[in-house]
């Protein structure tokens, strides 16, 4: 029969300096790993394949990102010329 160590067993013969970072981004990693999951229980909701949707959720997601960066790129235009109004303005 093998015995297999359990994980804080395996925690203590560490590097000190790796144990810190292990403790360290433990958090964040269940909180990927639940985000994960969730994802894929909204993608198996769907009568299509699971990489099906997610390669649709992929394009929606980088169109929305394009979205948000031509809507700042406008505001940014707009501030600009805004500040080239005034500019001109003031030297008058």
């Amino acid at each position: 029969m093998r015995l297999t160590p359990t994980e804080e067993e395996i925690r203590s013969r560490y590097n000190p300096d790796l144990l810190k970072k292990s403790i360290e981004g433990r958090e964040e990693r269940q909180h990927e790993f639940d985000d994960f999951v969730t994802r894929l229980k909204e993608y198996s909701k769907s009568d299509k394949p699971i990489w099906v949707v997610v390669k649709e959720e992929e394009e929606r997601r980088k169109k929305a990102v394009l979205g948000a960066a031509k809507v700042q790129q406008k505001e940014a235009d707009a501030r600009r010329e805004e500040m080239r109004r005034e500019a001109g303005l003031e030297s008058r």
